[in-house]
């Protein structure tokens, strides 16, 4: 008989693995879970920045095992890790998937290297982290929990989302089967949709067909970060969804509410999707018009 996992209340001395520690999201939820005790274990693409990470968590008198650089789209680089975590500390308590990246556009703007690198890092990037941290915590008995950190766009159909939705919806595929085949051992899943937060990501983001200079594009992008949580917001609700075994964990509330409108009013969903692509397209209608220029 299925067990439900045990809440973790407390991560202090737990091992704590994580992706995406430099920045954004990720470097919020590292620092922390290193201020309530956790033993972190740290992997980034960006090395130079998670070294500045580790001393400064270090500095505040946190615990950090282990931090390398990785990409987590690379099988062979996420096994090397997995070995070296393993053997510097044993089967990790807590598994975060937080690295990813963002690219958006039309169907007419996207080309075709922008839908693979998506899926490579932000599905098969959980993916092998997945198979290579979470068989060890299976093995271990002693339960755990495994955070993946999916999107809005991974619940409903935002405008010019379909490339990053694919690898979104797939991790939320992921998450909602292993939420029920590891609860007999004891382990939690959390899938996280944040909305808008402040991340570089934000900043760095590509819009296949777009001209990011344009003050068209300034002014939407200030629209969305007026809106934007902070990544600190989003690390407190990422560990609050840990600590309360939560499997849906939204970092705001609008998210929430049209989630909750898709599943119980769906006319009233399909009217507000469309006309956020109708407001989207207003806003910049040279979307998918670079492409058929050329």
């Amino acid at each position: 008989m299925a067990r439900r996992p045990r809440r973790l209340r407390d991560l202090s001395g737990l091992n704590v693995f994580l992706t995406g520690a430099a920045s954004g999201i990720g470097r919020a939820t590292a620092e922390m879970a290193g201020a309530q005790g956790a033993v972190l274990h740290l992997t980034d693409l960006d090395g130079s920045r998670l070294d500045e990470v580790v001393t400064g968590i270090r500095q505040r008198g946190g615990t950090v095992a282990y931090a390398a650089p990785a990409d987590v789209s690379d099988l062979a680089a996420v096994r090397r890790v997995a070995a070296e975590v393993t053997a510097t500390s044993g089967p990790m308590d807590v598994v975060m998937n937080i690295a990813g990246i963002s690219t958006w556009g039309t169907v007419q703007s996207l080309e075709h290297h922008h839908w693979q690198r998506l899926v490579d890092v932000n599905l098969m990037g959980p993916v092998h982290v997945i198979e290579t941290l979470v068989p060890p915590m299976v093995e271990a008995g002693r339960g755990g929990h495994l955070v993946n950190v999916s999107s809005a766009a991974g619940i409903i159909g935002m405008p010019w989302h379909a490339a990053y939705s694919a690898s979104k919806f797939g991790l939320r595929g992921v998450s909602e089967v292993l939420r029920f085949d590891l609860a007999r051992h004891g382990i939690g899943v959390s899938l996280v949709c944040p909305g808008g937060v402040a991340t570089p990501l934000t900043e760095t983001v590509t819009i296949a067909g777009i001209d990011k200079a344009t003050p068209r594009f300034e002014r939407l992008h200030a629209r969305f970060r007026a809106r934007a949580v902070t990544p600190t917001q989003a690390a407190e609700s990422i560990l609050a969804g840990v600590r309360r075994n939560r499997y849906w964990v939204y970092t705001s509330p609008d998210i929430r509410v049209i989630h909750w409108l898709q599943r119980h009013l769906p006319a009233v969903y399909v009217l507000a999707m469309r006309a956020m692509s109708a407001g989207a397209n207003r806003a910049l209608p040279e979307v998918g018009l670079a492409r058929r220029a050329e």
